[in-house]
């Protein structure tokens, strides 16, 4: 993994701008910080200036694990070509996501049951999958735990899909984020696409095997991912974009 501003690797923007780029970004901890209370997310005004510059240049994508009418909401304004939400699940065909939501359903209600005796857990419904966020538990690995253990003994299959103090459930066979950039970028008839993402969930992408047609960044450094450079924190997103604006 390679420091995306060393000296070294300072022209891979500028040269990714002369493709034909597709550029896709992840919400929470890219596009805006991490916060404590996930309703209260957002992107610093600077951060949205720049993704709209980018927006207008590049075929522009969020792909969030939040719902996509959550997410959409957060980024209203921006020309974005796609809004992607549920980990690459919305948008879909009526027919896959009156499947997933049906499973999610039955999931949602035996997980609550499941569950009820650990303190601080919170689960969110997110029509099409599930977030079971366990920030507020005492006992956080107890927790992670108790979670996992609960989703693998559902009798429909769903995916476990690991996220900061997050665990989400998501129904098996349904796409995820790495598909959904892979389908936007043939989609909009793009060469390349560059990825940024900052979680596990992004790992997804991180780990197709597209050398020249797909550039993963992850936001944060780790030895385990399998992204090919990362950004030292959040606010180095603001960094980049200014770069690809800079850049065509």
């Amino acid at each position: 993994m390679k420091y995306l501003f060393a000296p070294r690797e300072v022209s891979v923007l500028p040269q990714l701008a002369w493709t034909r780029l597709l550029v896709a970004l992840d919400f929470d901890g890219t596009l805006a910080p991490i916060v404590e209370d996930r309703h209260r997310a957002a992107m610093r005004p600077r951060t949205a200036r720049l993704l709209a510059q980018v927006a207008a240049r590049y075929r522009t994508i969020v792909v969030s694990g939040r719902g996509q009418r959550d997410v959409a909401a957060r980024v209203r304004g921006i020309p974005l070509r796609h809004v992607i939400g549920n980990h690459g699940v919305e948008p879909g065909t009526d027919a896959d996501l009156s499947a997933f939501e049906s499973a999610v359903g039955q999931a949602c209600v035996l997980l609550e049951q499941h569950l009820a005796d650990w303190a601080g857990l919170d689960l969110e419904d997110k029509r099409y999958s599930l977030a079971l966020h366990f920030r507020r538990a005492r006992h956080k690995p107890a927790a992670r735990a108790a979670i996992i253990a609960a989703i693998a003994a559902l009798p429909m299959p769903m995916r476990v899909v690991l996220g900061k103090l997050v665990v989400n459930a998501v129904p098996a066979g349904a796409p995820h984020k790495g598909d959904a950039v892979v389908r936007a970028r043939d989609t909009e008839s793009t060469d390349t696409a560059l990825y940024v993402g900052d979680d596990i969930t992004d790992e997804d992408v991180f780990e197709l095997d597209q050398p020249g047609r797909l550039v993963c960044v992850r936001v944060g450094a780790s030895s385990t991912s399998a992204a090919s450079y990362y950004l030292r924190d959040q606010g180095e997103i603001d960094r980049l974009l200014a770069a690809l604006v800079a850049a065509r």
